[in-house]
């Protein structure tokens, strides 16, 4: 068990792991090697101290540079759910699960809104893990819903046990075509069923699934967490970061606006001093 997990590569997560880094605390940080979309993808930041007009791209390659330098490393694995467990949380993942005393949540906003019927439905037949879940749906009906090239591997995995997958593409993507996918047109509007989904609903229309794998690049921290306290789809969090779970803090975009990557970067370097003093705590208890 390690002291501290990190999800999420964006400017929060990036300034946690760099301050856990200077205060010497073992941790793990569970993210994307070449960092978050919105990073990437930025076409000019005026706002960030020292670095007037940079370019999404010259920000990751300024950050890469000081992780780099600093010889810390990213763990590339999707994050589908984070459990209490004895001195600690586990942190459930696509390729693997983890254990540390403490979780920092840097893990951003979801651009999506969720799906009616997505949140009731969580374990029941929606599942956000394609390498966790996919399995279970061999020769199967599904629906799959993602936002954009990105998740198309996790598509792929899933064709090999589907009997057919209806995929819902969030944004017009240049995709290869799969004997067994379906590319739907339309927005996935409603997921419906009892104990268990049983359909789809889409543009008037009502498909027959067993299954629905909402594949995002970002979760929603209440579903991610059980537990956690959220308003309005944000993390409620004290000035020191910290959730109303113990060892949870959260920071960036997750705990609200401004969706700015000075605040994400203030909110990271707080968390990871926060994650200090709470194990401080803990070897004081004893």
């Amino acid at each position: 068990m390690v002291d501290c997990i990190v999800i999420g590569a964006g400017a929060a997560g990036v300034s946690a792991a760099l301050t856990l880094k200077a205060l010497k605390i073992n941790f793990i940080w569970l993210g994307n090697k070449d960092l978050s979309v919105k990073i990437r993808s930025a076409e000019k930041i005026k706002n960030y101290p020292g670095l007037y007009g940079v370019s999404g791209g010259d920000l990751k390659d300024a950050f890469l540079s000081q992780i780099n330098g600093e010889g810390i490393e990213i763990t590339e694995d999707k994050v589908n759910g984070v459990y209490p467990s004895d001195g600690g949380y586990t942190v459930l993942g696509g390729k693997s699960s983890y254990e540390a005393k403490t979780v920092i949540l840097a893990t951003g906003v979801e651009a999506l809104k969720p799906v009616k019927g997505e949140a009731e439905f969580l374990g029941r037949g929606v599942s956000y893990c394609a390498v966790c879940d996919g399995f279970l749906y061999r020769g199967k009906e599904i629906a799959v819903v993602i936002e954009g090239e990105e998740e198309f591997s996790e598509v792929q995995l899933l064709a090999q046990y589907a009997r057919t997958i209806h995929l819902f593409c969030i944004k017009k993507l240049d995709l290869p075509a799969i004997e067994n996918v379906m590319f739907e047109e339309g927005r996935l509007m409603e997921i419906k069923g009892d104990m268990r989904v049983k359909s789809v609903v889409c543009g008037g229309r009502e498909i027959a699934v067993d299954g629905v794998f909402v594949l995002k690049q970002a979760i929603a921290a209440d579903n991610l967490v059980h537990g956690l306290k959220t308003v309005g789809g944000q993390v409620e969090v004290a000035r020191n970061g910290a959730t109303n779970l113990a060892g949870v803090f959260a920071a960036g975009d997750v705990t609200g606006r401004p969706y700015q990557y000075a605040k994400a970067a203030g909110e990271g370097n707080v968390c990871a001093y926060s994650v200090n003093a709470y194990l401080n705590s803990l070897k004081t208890a004893k």
